[in-house]
């Protein structure tokens, strides 16, 4: 009569390690510094480019990259719904 319970104890605590071990760890805040995937920066590129960027056009770097960044902010805060800051 023993055995019974203390395979029952034994199937639960089997369960609950299961269970804690794939259970998943609790969501993190956003983080601008890390480091962003492939795909991430393609996409970036793409906004970059589509709002006036042009990574050939040296004379005008500075500037360049300036104005397309604040279009690019621009165009990021009016899709989550933020007044833009332009």
């Amino acid at each position: 009569m023993k055995t019974f319970p203390r395979m029952m104890v034994g199937a639960l605590l089997g369960i609950w390690c299961g269970v804690s071990a794939f259970a998943q760890p609790p969501s993190k805040p956003y983080d601008p510094s890390a480091p962003k995937t492939r795909a991430e920066v393609k996409c970036d590129l793409v906004e970059w480019l589509a709002a006036g960027y042009d990574p050939l056009d040296w004379l005008d770097y500075p500037d360049n990259a300036l104005r397309a960044g604040a279009i690019v902010a621009a165009r990021r805060a009016q899709g989550a719904g933020s007044p833009s800051a332009q």
